[in-house]
């Protein structure tokens, strides 16, 4: 048991060293000004100016978009995943695309929706554009949904992996159609898979900043982006930090309001 125990140390370690200890750092800016003193001053300013609460609901907006889209389009993927021949190849061309860096991903984008890009050169042919793709709202929206949608299907795809078929096609044998099938035997089945997928796209996408920047512009301004703002340019980390505390609880919000579900389902059967 000690020898177990001493194998844990280095967990520990890296826990304290990369999440508690910069959490720890990140409020105790927020809670002082730049003399060091203990204020709540930060947080007074940031729930008493407007704009920082437009930023709150903006980064809540974006990230509901975001999730809908990405929910949408990929339910219906991982579905008809489930019945493709070859699934672990369409599930490998599905996740190469999370080994490209962001920052590359991003890059590529610029080149493909700029005012020479090559959607640009597709419209040219029929006689349109240039049209100003870039730095708006649809073109961030595109974009990070496109980097999102592997983290939705995966986990949507296992829950409907695990589904024994035999409930499907008992409920057709009973005469329900195709969309009461899906209503009240796949979708309830499949849910946890897609409170997962939730999760996993919501949480990050409250956060964004390098996407806002890059393919948005200016022109999209959330949580993330103030944040950037204020420990890169203003240089003012205790607004900077406050911020990132208030991201901090809306994120642990989202994660115990979708855990709290869990629970309730699991009493429940």
């Amino acid at each position: 048991m000690k020898n177990k125990k001493l194998f844990l140390i280095p967990y520990y370690l890296w826990i304290f060293l990369f999440v508690i200890l910069p959490i720890l750092l990140i409020i105790w800016y927020s809670l002082t000004d730049s003399n060091h003193h203990f204020t709540l001053n930060n947080f007074v300013q940031f729930f008493r100016n407007g704009t920082f609460l437009r930023m709150m609901i903006n980064s809540f907006w974006y990230a509901f978009l975001i999730t809908v889209i990405t929910l949408l389009i990929s339910y219906p993927a991982a579905y008809f995943l489930t019945k493709m021949k070859n699934q672990q190849l369409w599930l490998m061309l599905i996740i190469l695309p999370t080994w490209i860096n962001l920052l590359l991903k991003a890059y590529a984008f610029i080149g493909i929706l700029g005012n020479n890009g090559l959607v640009n050169k597709f419209l040219h042919l029929f006689g349109i554009g240039p049209v100003n793709i870039l730095f708006t709202d649809f073109a961030f929206i595109f974009v990070a949904t496109y980097i999102e949608i592997p983290f939705m299907i995966l986990p949507i795809y296992n829950a409907i992996k695990e589904i024994d078929t035999a409930l499907i096609q008992a409920s057709e044998d009973l005469g329900a159609s195709k969309w009461q099938t899906f209503y009240y035997v796949l979708w309830p089945l499949s849910k946890p898979g897609v409170e997962s997928g939730v999760q996993a796209i919501f949480i990050p996408s409250l956060s964004l900043f390098m996407l806002t920047r890059l393919i948005g512009g200016n022109r999209v301004i959330t949580l993330g982006t103030a944040i950037e703002e204020y420990f890169m340019t203003t240089m003012n980390w205790n607004m900077g930090a406050t911020i990132g505390v208030v991201l901090i609880i809306l994120m642990v919000l989202v994660m115990l309001l979708t855990g709290r579900k869990r629970k309730r389902k699991r009493v429940n059967l």
